[in-house]
């Protein structure tokens, strides 16, 4: 089954493309958070970053970094959200690695965060133990 992503490569959508290789795809997000926003798609159709191989993302990265460059030179924007959505739990609608790039200005208005827990005494350092790789 192929993925919306996988559409847009291929043509049978259409879309914006800023870069294309044979790693990923740049496009233009068409809900942007902000214009400007930013999808950087990996070529393959890995359902999440785990699944990625380590060479595709170093990639990835590296075409991240580019864009939020370009999005900071031409737009002038005072910041970036770069956000992977990592499984249906996190928020990831297109089960496809994608990268967003979403422009961020000073007072805009967003917002961006998540209600915080602490740990119990003690909790955290068996979160540590358990943790450990």
């Amino acid at each position: 089954m192929k993925t919306v992503f996988t559409k847009i490569r291929e043509g049978e959508i259409p879309s914006v493309k800023l870069h294309e290789d044979a790693f990923c795809t740049v496009i233009l997000d068409i809900n942007p958070v902000h214009k400007g926003h930013l999808l950087v798609i990996s070529s393959e159709p890995y359902p999440t970053f785990s699944e990625c191989p380590p060479q595709t993302l170093h990639h990835l990265m590296d075409i991240a970094q580019q864009a939020d460059k370009k999005l900071r030179t031409t737009l002038g924007c005072d910041g970036t959200n770069l956000v992977i959505n990592n499984g249906k739990a996190s928020g990831q609608e297109v089960p496809h690695l994608h990268i967003h790039i979403i422009p961020r200005y000073n007072n805009d208005g967003q917002k961006f965060g998540f209600t915080k827990e602490t740990y119990a005494e003690g909790e955290m350092a068996k979160y540590g133990e358990q943790l450990k790789f």
